[in-house]
């Protein structure tokens, strides 16, 4: 593959899902939802066509929906209570953390990933002049914190968090976000949070945002997304808070980049915030959460730890297979037995090899099942 930036520029996502659509497989790949949208959204989205909603919103955001983020915050398990000059809407999540980056950095900053993570993490700092400093969780995706303070250097300029995580569902609590303030809390370093799959804590747990430690948050860049929540990803509109300073700081990047989001939807999501029930988003993933690792235990492969959150699944393959790499194991489950996954080394900057892949639930119950009780049959 080519290269752009020291990243081969043709996503391992993208080739598993082809690999996917090419066999006949069940595409557990991806987290794309193959379900439909609540009703309520297209009714919103027929309506805000009607309405006109057709050129730029504002910089900030619709102001109804920005009135709407912050009422919708404040019904939180645990609240984040906001002003609206904390809040700006932007096309998607991964704009977000790269125009963060952007208003941040210096040529030669460093920047710490923590690994597993998100493809994007790595050229996103590279491309605004950054350093990737690649910390790798411990073997149950916990952080040490003593490992983790040693990748902390005078260069350091921000740290990339991701909870729940994909693609661990390891969730960050209170006391992580004490635990990282302690060790940056005399240094200028800030802290880029993405929170793109907070509707989707499962069991007793609940999300606890970056956001509410009072001081983290003067330094916090906090994403979260519409698209994850909705299922609309392909709308465009995801959301970011900051303090007011960071947030005046990131609009004026933004303003040179993309300047707004999606404004039909904006109006629609707006609209749909007011009767949104984050509880029946939680319970029918939670559903699916169950289903998969319910059915898996009737095949070899391995769960050693049920996902807290997000909407995937690390799963152990080597009771399959001891000589294979991930990357041949999944290529392997994608055309040999029908069902596309991820090996969990494509969400390392160099790691060739480990023990685990990444399936998604974020599908139809009837895909999921469908899916299990072939790999039940044929593995």
């Amino acid at each position: 593959m080519d290269k752009i930036y020291g990243f081969t520029h043709y996503s391992f996502f993208t080739e598993m899902s082809e690999l996917a659509t090419k066999h006949g497989s069940f595409d557990l790949s991806l987290g794309l939802p193959d379900f439909d949208i609540d009703e309520r959204l297209k009714t919103f989205l027929k309506e805000s066509a009607g309405l006109d909603h057709h050129q730029y919103e504002p910089l900030a955001g619709n102001p109804l929906l920005i009135e709407n983020i912050v009422a919708y915050n404040t019904r939180r398990e645990n609240p984040i209570p906001l002003r609206t000059e904390e809040i700006t809407i932007v096309p998607c999540a991964t704009f977000a953390l790269y125009t963060a980056l952007k208003s941040t950095l210096n040529q030669g900053d460093e920047v710490i990933i923590i690994q597993p993570s998100y493809y994007t993490y790595g050229p996103s700092v590279v491309m605004n002049g950054g350093i990737p400093v690649y910390y790798d969780l411990d073997n149950d995706f916990t952080v040490n914190w003593e490992k983790f303070q040693n990748c902390i250097s005078e260069k350091t300029k921000a740290i990339i968090v991701n909870s729940p995580q994909n693609p661990t569902g390891k969730i960050w609590k209170k006391e992580d976000w004490n635990q990282l303030y302690a060790l940056i809390k005399d240094r200028e370093i800030y802290l880029i949070s993405e929170e793109i799959y907070d509707t989707y804590c499962y069991d007793d747990a609940e999300h606890y945002s970056s956001f509410l430690h009072p001081e983290l948050k003067k330094r916090t860049f906090c994403i979260f997304s519409f698209g994850k929540m909705f299922h609309t990803s392909g709308w465009k509109v995801s959301y970011m808070i900051s303090s007011a300073e960071l947030t005046a700081l990131f609009q004026a990047h933004q303003q040179y980049i993309s300047y707004s989001a999606n404004a039909p939807a904006q109006y629609a999501l707006a609209k749909y915030l007011e009767v949104f029930d984050p509880h029946i988003n939680k319970s029918m993933m939670q559903k699916k959460r169950d289903i998969f690792n319910e059915m898996i235990r009737d095949t070899p492969l391995q769960v050693e730890q049920k996902a807290e959150g997000s909407v995937f699944q690390v799963v152990n393959f080597r009771n399959v297979s001891s000589t294979m790499s991930d990357v041949d194991f999944s290529k392997w489950l994608t055309i040999e037995k029908k069902v596309a996954c991820l090996p969990l080394s494509a969400f390392y900057n160099s790691r060739q090899n480990s023990d685990y892949i990444r399936f998604s639930f974020a599908k139809k119950d009837d895909v999921i099942i469908q899916a299990l009780e072939h790999l039940r049959k044929n593995l």
